[in-house]
């Protein structure tokens, strides 16, 4: 129960971070400031498929990390590892 408060703020926090690594990437990548949208009718499907692919892979590795230290912080201030439920491990 103590979980859930946590990973709600680290959770809406690391959407955040997800949003501005993967804008960060994609410049990176591609030059450009703005990522390709699926409804862009000016852009590929390679383009917009290989944006969603690397957006969705960032996102991914952004909520684990996030989830993995939220249940770590609660472990230490609690003892308990967070319940499989609410986002830790079984």
């Amino acid at each position: 129960m103590a979980y859930k408060p946590v990973g709600f703020v680290m959770g809406w926090a690391g959407g955040a971070l997800a949003g501005m690594a993967f804008q960060k990437t994609w410049k990176l990548i591609r030059h450009e400031d703005d990522a390709p949208d699926a409804l862009d009718p000016d852009r590929g499907w390679g383009e917009i498929l290989l944006a969603a692919a690397i957006q969705g892979a960032i996102f991914a590795v952004v909520r684990s990390a996030v989830d993995r230290s939220g249940a770590k912080v609660i472990e230490r201030s609690t003892g308990v590892w967070p319940a499989a439920g609410s986002g830790g491990r079984d």
